[in-house]
C-alpha cells in the first residue's frame, strides 16, 4: 500500500509506580492527541508503570490478550478510532519470575494488530548508576512491522535504537515510519537520543516517532524525555524536552518520496 499522509503523536509521561494513576494520565493525552487529529499515537515504554525497583514489573504483568492494561489500550483505539502505538508493558512468558517488554499495537477498532517484544535488553553501569532488564526481562526474538491504514510501522524499543541491523531488517521492504518507545536515562538520553533517532531516519530514509519517559519519577530515577518526530532527511519536527504533553507533526508521502527519489541510498544498498 501507498503511504500517505498522517497525523501522528508521541505521548511523553513521567509515569508513577500507581498503574490506575498512569492510565489516567495516558487517556488524557489520547484525548488530547486525539482532538489535534492524530491517526496514529504512540506512548512511551512502561507508561503503565516505572516502579521503585526492576522486580515491581512481575506484580501488575499481564498474559496476553487478557488484563487491564491491555483492555485499556484496545478500548482507548476504539474509543477515538486511531492506531495506538501501547508503549510497553510486562506480559508473562512461561518462565516464572521472567517477562517480556512487550509493545503492543491496536487498530482503530480495537482490535490487537500486532506485537513486538523487546530484542536488545540494556545494561549500564557507570559506578553511579546501574541497570540490567535481563535481572527480570526475558529477551524477544522476532522482528515486527505492520501495515497501519496507509503507513508501513516497524517497531522497536529503547535501546534497540542503539543496534541499527535491527531497523535495516526492519525496512525491508522500506518502513515509512519507525516507532521507538522508550524510558532513556538522563545520562545515556543527554549523549546520544537525538543523535540515534536522527541517525536511524537518515539511513532508512523514513520517519522515526519517538515517545518517551521524562521527568524526575517518584522512585527518583530521572528519564531524559526529549520525545520526538523525526523526518526523512533527519530534521527534527517537533520535540518535548521534558514533563508530560503531546508531541504532534505529520508524515507527508510526498516529503518521503523525495528524499527517496533525489537521494536513493536504498537502492545503492551492496551488503
Amino acid at each position: 500500500m501507498k503511504a500517505m499522509n498522517m497525523r501522528v503523536a508521541a505521548l511523553q509521561t513521567v509515569s508513577t509506580p500507581d498503574v490506575d494513576r498512569n492510565l489516567e494520565t495516558a487517556a488524557r493525552l489520547i484525548g488530547q492527541a486525539a482532538l489535534d487529529g492524530a491517526e496514529l499515537v504512540a506512548l512511551p515504554e512502561y507508561f503503565c508503570m516505572m516502579g521503585q525497583r526492576d522486580g515491581d514489573k512481575l506484580a501488575i504483568a499481564e498474559t496476553p490478550g487478557r488484563g487491564p492494561i491491555q483492555e485499556f489500550l484496545a478500548a482507548q483505539a476504539r474509543q477515538h478510532s486511531l492506531w495506538l502505538i501501547g508503549g510497553t508493558l510486562p506480559m508473562q512468558t512461561a518462565t516464572p519470575g521472567r517477562v517480556h517488554n512487550a509493545c503492543c499495537v491496536y487498530a482503530p477498532d480495537g482490535a490487537l494488530a500486532a506485537r513486538y517484544d523487546k530484542i536488545h535488553l540494556f545494561r549500564y553501569d557507570n559506578g553511579r548508576e546501574s541497570y540490567d532488564e535481563a535481572r527480570v526481562l526475558d529477551a524477544g526474538s522476532r522482528l515486527m512491522a505492520l501495515q497501519a491504514g496507509p503507513v508501513r510501522v516497524g517497531l522497536s524499543v529503547c535501546y534497540d535504537l542503539r543496534f541499527p541491523e535491527l531497523y535495516r531488517q526492519l525496512c525491508t521492504p522500506p518502513c515509512d515510519l519507525l516507532s521507538v518507545p522508550s524510558a532513556f536515562t538522563y545520562t545515556t538520553g543527554r549523549a546520544h537520543w537525538e543523535l540515534l533517532l536522527r541517525a536511524r531516519a537518515v539511513e532508512n530514509q523514513c520517519y522515526v516517532i519517538a515517545a518517551a519517559q521524562g521527568g524526575r519519577h517518584e522512585s527518583g530515577r530521572r528519564t531524559w524525555g526529549h520525545s520526538m518526530v523525526v523526518d526523512p532527511w533527519g530534521e527534527v519536527l517537533a520535540v518535548l524536552p521534558e514533563g508530560e504533553g503531546v508531541v504532534l507533526a505529520d508524515i507527508d508521502a510526498n516529503r518521503l518520496a523525495s528524499v527517496r527519489q533525489q537521494l536513493p541510498a536504498l537502492a545503492h544498498r551492496r551488503l
